[in-house]
């Protein structure tokens, strides 16, 4: 026999059965399932933490192969205008570097001298010559078949002697200083391309140990014919 009575202070029906001895509340089965959403609810809340997680850490691996990708991009980038501009032959610049393009030759006039040595003048014409053909782009012909023409004047020849011998007062260590003026002018427009109205150069040499004075004008004129064709580079390097 099973009987119902609501006791006080309770808002549930408590239900007692003869025969067991079995009684609980009628709203326990309400409670229950409301355990039960709740206990779905911190289920969820902690699966949806290790989900995060797992994102968290997947978004890491994501971030570090992106950073790698970026990264190989960057080279890619780089390498395609470093590409770019070793190719390219723009602004009036030669594919030989740092030579003016739109020029093919030269041609080397005879340089001027009043110098009393002899020969020197030669000397250094053909250093100019063979610096050209073997630093330049450019070919050097005679002057009816050049699109510029170089010419210059011997200025001036100086010997300085140091360190003499005590014993024979020669001098041990001597030195030749070469003063030119140099031009380079377009036969074709008459546009000055170059121009130095003062240039030094200077060698040291040691006559005990037979570098003579001829050893020094060969020397001297080679290292001017190097600064004289420098001078030819583009005017903005």
């Amino acid at each position: 026999m099973v009987r119902a009575h609501r006791p006080p202070g309770r808002r549930g029906v408590l239900l007692s059965s003869g025969d067991h001895g079995v009684s609980r509340h009628a709203g326990g089965q309400r409670g229950a399932r409301a355990a039960a959403r709740v206990g779905r609810g911190f289920f969820r809340r902690g699966r949806g933490r290790r989900d995060a997680a797992s994102a968290v850490g997947a978004g890491d691996t994501v971030c570090a192969a992106g950073g790698g990708v970026t990264a190989m991009r960057s080279v890619w980038v780089i390498g395609s205008l470093a590409a770019a501009i070793a190719l390219s032959g723009g602004c009036g610049y030669s594919a030989d570097g740092l030579y003016r393009s739109g020029i093919d030759t030269v041609h080397v006039a005879m340089f001027d001298t009043h110098e009393f040595r002899r020969d020197l003048e030669f000397l250094l014409t053909e250093a100019v010559k063979k610096r050209i053909s073997s630093d330049t782009p450019y070919r050097v012909v005679d002057r009816r078949n050049a699109d510029t023409i170089l010419k210059g004047e011997l200025l001036e020849v100086r010997e300085s002697a140091f360190a003499p011998d005590f014993a024979t007062r020669q001098p041990r260590d001597k030195q030749m200083t070469m003063v030119v003026r140099m031009e380079w002018k377009d036969l074709r427009s008459g546009e000055i391309l170059a121009e130095r109205p003062l240039l030094l150069q200077a060698i040291d040499y040691l006559p005990p140990g037979g570098e003579s004075d001829a050893f020094a004008e060969r020397k001297v004129a080679d290292r001017m014919a190097a600064r004289i064709v420098a001078q030819m580079f583009h005017d903005d390097w």
